[in-house]
Parts: C-alpha cells; structure tokens; sequence
C-alpha cells in the first residue's frame, strides 16, 4: 500500500497549537530538575496490540522543539505491533524530550487507534469490491491527522471538507423542495468537474436520482432488502454508497450486496486510542 502523505506546511501550526496548550511557559517540572543541557534517549513502547499509525507525527512534535532529536524505529508506520514491543528509541536533548513527550504520544494514541479500529472493520467487512471511506465526523483540528489513519488501516477517504465536493443531504434536499430540483440547482451551480451525491432513503427518492443522473448515490439507512432493491435498480448508472450507523458489530450484513463504497463515521468517532509510552529515559554521552 502506498503511504499517505501529510505536509508539513499545513500540520505544523495544529502541532505548535497543541504544545502551545500543553506549555504556555517553562516545563516547569523538567526545568526544576534539569541542571544542564543533557542529552538522552528513551525508548517508545506499545503497551497494546494494534496498528502503527502517526510516527510522522510523533517524529515531528519533537522536531519543532529541537532539530537535534533524533529516531531509531524498529517497526513501519502501517504494521500491525503487539503489546509490550519496542516501536523505537529516541535520542535528543533531554528537556526536548520531557516537553514533546504528552504532545506526541497524544498524537501517536489517538492516529494508531483510529488506524486500528479501521483494520478491524475492513476485516469484519470481508469485501474488496466495497471500499471503506470515512466521513467529516471528526475531532475538529484532527481531520488531517484522523483521514491519514483511516488510510494506514486500509480504510478511504470520503470528501475532505465542503468545498470538495457536492452532497446534497436531506436538509439540502428539504431545502431545494425535492430531489430532482436539489441535483439540477447543484448542476447548474457546481463546476463540472465536480461529482454530484445525492442522499436518499426510499425508492421514490432512488428513481428521481436516477432520473436526474446523479454520479452517487448514498443509500441512508435502508434495509438490507431495500438496498438490494435500491442496487438492482440502480444497475451500474451511479456509484452506490451505503451509509448510516454502520459499525463493527454490523457491518458484515453488507458484504457481497454490490455496494461500490461503505461509508463509517465510526472509524473517526467510535475508535478508542492505542496506549504507548516513553519508558526508560538515560543520560548518554
């Protein structure tokens, strides 16, 4: 699997947020205890079995606080890591290492969890024909963070922001007066360039989408028969979406049904973090 990238340009000012947050003065307690500019190392250890995910993230926290840190990682971003394994060492100034520390484990957590959680339900799923994708339904100022982890789990991405694409959804729809007027208003306003989504929850709504050729369709909250209808229907003319409380636990009922894509705000909002730690800081040199 090809890697995803994040930019530096666009992660630093959230990172300098967060460690703004974290220190607004001094590290009053490394400060207290440090008498010199000390080097060190420690080492970072998973504490729970999952998916290794943000280690760009974890590698530039530290950065931005000294240029002087340095990392030796035993294990690849995206590779699945047991409890109690070594992930890597650190080597830096010690106060570096003591005021990143909160700030890039936070990160690390939440990334790895979240990359985690998205194995877990592509496994459940079973279906290489349907892909996974997130949706928005994540932390604010985490998105770009969040998005990459699904992709380290073998998850997709959906649209990134409003201004990625049309989709037009029940209220949009309430909004415009139907379905039809929604996708034609959208037509007429969108770039051409720009795919059309539509939601829907009945046929009638499914046939108007049709009708109005819509590039995709999201089936929200149907049943199991009404989307074999709603599929069979559909046949080929627009990509099929599912979506609407689809988690782990569920998820399995969707395999094989001839859904292109299974969208799952749960794998940003419902995914637990994966514990780390940095143990076992040692002066060297």
């Amino acid at each position: 699997m090809k890697k995803p990238v994040l930019n530096n340009i666009v992660i630093d000012e959230l990172l300098m947020a967060a460690l703004r947050e974290d220190m607004n003065g001094e590290d009053v307690s490394t400060q207290s205890v440090l008498e010199e500019d000390a080097l060190g190392q420690v080492d970072l250890i998973c504490k729970e079995d999952g998916v290794l995910a943000g280690l760009p993230v974890f590698t530039r926290v530290f950065q931005l606080l000294d240029l002087r840190v340095s990392f030796s990682f035993e294990v690849e971003e995206g590779e699945f890591i047991k409890k109690g394994q070594r992930v890597g060492v650190i080597t830096g100034p010690v106060e570096a290492l003591l005021s990143g520390e909160r700030v890039a484990l936070n990160y690390l957590q939440r990334m790895s969890g979240i990359a985690s959680y998205t194995r877990k339900m592509v496994d459940a799923l079973n279906d290489s024909t349907i892909k996974l994708v997130d949706t928005r339904k994540t932390t604010p100022l985490m998105r770009p963070f969040e998005k990459y982890s699904v992709i380290i789990g073998g998850g997709n991405n959906h649209r990134y922001n409003l201004s990625d694409s049309v989709m037009l959804k029940d209220n949009h729809i309430g909004l415009a007066g139907s379905v039809k007027e929604a996708i034609r208003r959208a037509r007429a306003h969108a770039p051409f360039v720009r795919k059309i989504e539509v939601e829907v929850e009945n046929m009638d709504m499914v046939r108007d989408a049709i009708e109005e050729k819509a590039d995709i369709i999201m089936l929200d909250n149907m049943t199991v028969d009404e989307i074999k209808e709603a599929i069979s229907f559909i046949n080929k003319r627009a990509i099929v979406e599912l979506s609407g409380n689809i988690n782990i636990d569920n998820i399995h009922k969707y395999a094989g049904i001839g859904a292109d894509v299974i969208s799952s705000g749960a794998l940003t909002h419902s995914a637990p973090v994966l514990d780390f730690s940095l143990k076992g800081l040692r002066r060297i040199g």
